[in-house]
């Protein structure tokens, strides 16, 4: 079961127009891999901080 910070995540990146593939380019990983994590079918140490991180990075950038 995914857990919840990834659920909040994916509304983020919903309301700013940003995708899965975006993201994963973003934390340099495959997309499948981010797609796994935001499942809740990986689960790696700092997923959380790293995903929130990038995704604010990604806002700020569509802001400029």
């Amino acid at each position: 079961m995914p857990a919840q910070w990834t659920g909040e995540l994916i509304g983020r990146m919903h309301l700013a127009n940003i995708t899965r593939k975006q993201l994963a380019e973003q934390l340099n990983l495959h997309p499948k891999y981010v797609i796994a994590i935001l499942n809740g079918d990986k689960s790696p140490k700092d997923a959380e901080e790293k995903f929130n991180n990038a995704l604010e990075e990604l806002i700020r950038e569509k802001q400029r």
